[in-house]
């Protein structure tokens, strides 16, 4: 029975488990959202939610704690700058997992890990301006298809013939 053993093993060694989600919460941290296996994904939040929790602390100890867990300096810099002070008033459930469906390959179920108070990339809102100036009348048709059937005949001219394959003499022969 597993009774109190909550590590999911991944089918890993500790050491490359240990690499692997290192690796992850390090691109949350870059990226705010990254696509993952559903059970990466559920091995990641505890762990994330862990280095943002040191992120909050800000202290010096911390972020030592989170040098020596993810191993790079420019992610925890990151975490203790950005990322932590958008989660400030939050008192936990950093992360959020959005599941996607099946892979195509393998069929294992895919997933979203993200940042709850990740800042939301909207689309840029064009001015009546620019949407004018896309309506615009385009080039003719002709003047179109000229540079192509330039372009078309270059190659055409510089192909060579391809040599027929030698035949070959049946070992009976012989």
């Amino acid at each position: 029975m597993r009774h109190r053993k909550k590590t999911v093993k991944l089918g890993r060694s500790q050491a490359h488990r240990d690499a692997l989600l290192a690796n992850q919460v390090v691109s949350l941290i870059q990226h705010n959202r990254i696509k993952t296996t559903l059970a990466k994904a559920k091995a990641v939040r505890p762990f994330a939610e862990k280095m943002l929790t040191l992120g909050k602390r800000g202290d010096l100890h911390a972020r030592r704690l989170a040098i020596s867990y993810l191993r790079q300096k420019d992610a925890v810099k990151k975490l203790f700058e950005e990322v932590a002070p958008r989660a400030a008033n939050r008192n936990g459930g950093y992360t959020r997992i959005i599941k996607l469906g099946q892979r195509q390959s393998d069929a294992a179920p895919m997933a979203f890990i993200e940042w709850v108070d990740a800042p939301v990339e909207a689309e840029p809102v064009e001015p009546a301006e620019t949407k004018a100036k896309k309506s615009a009348p385009k080039k003719s048709a002709k003047a179109k298809e000229e540079p192509a059937a330039e372009a078309a005949a270059e190659p055409a001219a510089e192909e060579k013939p391809k040599k027929k394959p030698a035949a070959r003499k049946k070992a009976s022969e012989e």
